[in-house]
């Protein structure tokens, strides 16, 4: 049951990371309205100390920060370990 849950919220993670990286780029051109703004806080406020941790080992090149890669290969490491014990 535990390992079910740990495995369900690896994977929720997963893509919480993913809609990070696309807002990042998404905010860069378009100004999202302020309904959106606490729901996109959520996402940065979930995503960026695991992501600032990383930033700490691996500069970005050049103005891409390449620490979500890293991110999402110990994240495959850890749901695939977890979710074989569920």
């Amino acid at each position: 049951m535990a390992y079910e849950i740990l495995c369900y919220a690896l994977q929720a993670y997963f893509f919480v990371l993913i809609a990070r990286i696309l807002l990042s780029y998404v905010t860069m051109v378009w100004s999202p309205p302020p309904s959106l703004t606490p729901v996109i806080r959520v996402v940065y406020d979930l995503t960026e100390p695991v992501m600032s941790f990383f930033r700490r080992f691996i500069p970005p090149i050049g103005m891409i920060d390449i620490s979500p890669i890293f991110i999402f290969i110990i994240l495959s490491i850890l749901t695939n370990a977890v979710c074989q014990q569920a």
